[in-house]
């Protein structure tokens, strides 16, 4: 009778091990896929890491404030720092414009298109996670001089940015 009851769970234990390991798989598959989803804020430091860094002169984006379909990203490329405004479109974002403190007051937001309710917000996002940093880190966001349109990503390295705005 122990021989029939081994013979039993051996069986059972043939056809459903298969079905167990096929299930594993799919869960860590699956789990796989969520954890390489990117956040937004991976999705804007990729984006302007894409365009800007280069082997010999990393860029470090922080803070990331975001509001709807729109984001200021502070960046630091060497002794060089600004700030770029991004936009959401179609799930996808890409740098609008890059500047300096201007990025941060709501009335130069809404010269970009953004409502005057979302600008406050973000600017209001933008005070809180700017006060979070280094202010040796704030400061760099400043020496970016003037406002640079980007065009939605198309950056023109060749443009002219002033001495302290960087380029690819």
């Amino acid at each position: 009778m122990k021989k029939n009851s081994l013979s039993t769970v051996l069986l059972v234990l043939m056809f459903t091990l298969p079905c167990v390991q096929l299930f594993a798989q799919e869960v860590k598959s699956a789990n796989h896929s969520a954890t390489h989803a990117m956040t937004d804020a991976q999705s804007i430091e990729h984006v302007m890491k894409a365009l800007f860094e280069k082997p010999d002169a990393p860029l470090k984006v922080s803070p990331i404030s975001i509001e709807g379909d729109y984001a200021v990203a502070g960046w630091i490329q060497d002794q060089r720092g600004g700030r770029a405004l991004l936009k959401r479109e179609k799930n996808k974002w890409s740098i609008q414009v890059c500047g300096g403190d201007g990025l941060t007051q709501a009335n130069t937001l809404t010269m970009t298109g953004m409502s005057s309710a979302s600008a406050k917000r973000l600017a209001a996002k933008i005070s809180t996670a700017e006060k979070n940093i280094p202010t040796e880190q704030v400061k760099k966001f400043a020496l970016f001089e003037g406002m640079v349109k980007v065009d939605g990503g198309k950056h023109d390295p060749h443009a002219s940015h002033g001495s302290n705005a960087h380029s690819k």
